[in-house]
């Protein structure tokens, strides 16, 4: 069998790693149209890295193909000038020279390639990713030409057809969707179900139905006032922001009465300063944070159910600071909300918690055991109580104390259902029984929480349907193949768009 050449990548020489570094830092800060959005990946490769390392891999270095570049004579004359810039003596170059210096030229011009591929704004644009395509296709070709005597030639070096990119560990899928984006047949799988689901969401449906206009009636309505062509996944994700906003503005009829926002009063501006601003207005909430509770060990306060918090610190970005002070009124308490720096930080960062399981008691500070917690939770006598609610103010979060409305708000909340499949992973059961209480999936959620999940888990239902109906009448087939059954039909669309 011939023996397979291997050229040296682009990857294995060098690469203009303070732009793809700068890239890839300022992704951090892009959160419109960012596959990040999508999911929060725990270790999402940055898309201009991902992009940069494919690229450089699939492209051959340019000392590999340097007699090719000398046949140029362009080229031929700015090797000799970039000699002549390194070299006072006016000797004629040797053939080894001109050919490392025309593979330095190429090499910093596949660099500018680089360079622009890399930059966020450039993500889709036809203009720069051509360019880059026809560079991978280039090296593939020169490989294929090189072993066109190979046995399985026809199948392994065919020059029709890039080699496709595999990735079994896909995770966030930076990798498939960029070789995907560089022209590559992309294959990507993944052992955690939550990466399947984007790696789907990303690389195997919108290709299914690139080109595609809108199914939503008043997207194609629009689209037929202003003559506009779709390009790629935008019909797709057109029909995914229509169907979206139907289902946010469904739910807010259906379950708005249980998120409440807050109207800052004067009162509260009273009490906290920096509220002025928003005195009068009615802030949405982002999140209630809450704190379990158990009765208090000490006999003294045995019907107190005091807080097990982590921390009582809410924000610490310098100059942002705010933080929860429980402030004791008798034989009870209440959760205030400050802003600024607490006056004892370690005793606030540290909340009520003693060490791992353990905590102490508000009102007396005796320890709470582990197995006290356990016990209490298990005989169900574990509750929570509202600690703190965040807000979205101008640009930023604002913290605020609780007060009862919002805490009956959520205690309104009376699911129609509750998963009641045996719990299992972290909180398995054990000699001692179930931990914390947590017997059932169900016991996870609050009840609120649960009302959400199902009231959004009818809407997918409902708004697939619409989308099945609007695709139907779009002219898509009416079939009943599913997504997961290859289908391209209406069913599919609407598979794809509830995904």
């Amino acid at each position: 069998m011939p023996m397979t050449r291997v050229r040296r990548k682009l990857i294995e020489v060098a690469l203009p790693l303070d732009a793809v570094n700068a890239a890839s830092a300022r992704e951090k800060s892009i959160r419109h149209g960012h596959p990040s959005t999508l999911h929060l990946w725990w270790a999402r490769r940055p898309l201009a890295a991902a992009r940069a390392v494919i690229f450089a891999q699939m492209v051959d270095d340019p000392s590999e193909y340097v007699d090719v570049l000398l046949s140029d004579p362009d080229t031929k004359r700015k090797a000799r000038q970039e000699i002549r810039k390194r070299s006072a003596a006016d000797a004629p170059a040797d053939r080894q020279a001109l050919g490392e210096a025309a593979a330095k030229i190429e090499r910093k011009r596949l660099f500018e390639i680089i360079r622009a591929l890399v930059k966020w704004e450039n993500t889709t644009d036809e203009k720069v990713l051509e360019p880059a395509r026809r560079e991978i296709w280039q090296s593939w070709r020169r490989a294929c030409a090189e072993h066109a005597d190979h046995p399985r030639a026809a199948e392994l070096f065919n020059r029709d057809r890039l080699p496709a990119f595999h990735d079994p560990f896909a995770g966030g899928g930076s990798l498939p969707l960029e070789a995907q984006r560089l022209g590559l047949e992309a294959h990507a799988s993944d052992l955690n179900p939550v990466a399947v689901l984007i790696n789907k969401a990303m690389i195997e449906v919108p290709p299914r139905f690139a080109g595609r206009p809108p199914v939503h009636p008043e997207a194609r309505t629009e689209a037929t006032l202003v003559d506009r062509t779709w390009c790629g996944a935008q019909g797709l994700a057109e029909d995914v922001r229509r169907y979206g906003r139907w289902m946010r503005d469904e739910a807010e009829k259906r379950i708005g009465h249980l998120y409440p926002p807050v109207e800052v009063t004067p009162g509260m501006v009273r009490e906290r300063p920096d509220l002025k601003p928003y005195e009068g207005r009615k802030l949405t909430v982002i999140a209630w944070l809450w704190a379990r509770t158990v009765r208090s060990p000490n006999p003294a306060f045995a019907d107190v159910a005091v807080p097990l918090a982590s921390t009582f610190m809410l924000s610490t970005k310098r100059g942002k600071e705010a933080y929860v002070e429980p402030v004791i009124e008798g034989r009870g308490y209440r959760f205030a909300v400050r802003a600024g720096a607490p006056p004892d930080a370690e005793a606030a960062k540290a909340g009520t918690k003693l060490a791992r399981g353990s905590f102490r008691c508000l009102m007396s500070n005796v320890p709470i055991r582990y197995q006290y917690i356990d016990d209490e939770a298990n005989a169900g006598r574990m509750k929570d109580r509202l600690m703190a609610i965040v807000v979205a103010g101008d640009r930023m979060r604002m913290y605020l104390s609780p007060f009862p409305e919002a805490e009956t708000a959520a205690r309104d909340a009376k699911p129609s259902w509750k998963p009641d499949a045996p719990s299992r992973g972290t909180w398995a059961s054990n000699a001692q029984g179930r931990r914390y209480g947590f017997r059932t999936f169900g016991d996870y959620f609050t009840s609120r929480q649960l009302v959400a999940l199902t009231t959004f888990s009818d809407l997918v239902s409902e708004a697939a349907e619409r989308v099945r109906r609007a695709a139907e009448a779009a002219g898509l087939p009416d079939d009943d193949r599913p997504l997961r059954d290859g289908g391209a039909g209406a069913a599919a669309y609407a598979d794809a768009v509830s995904l």
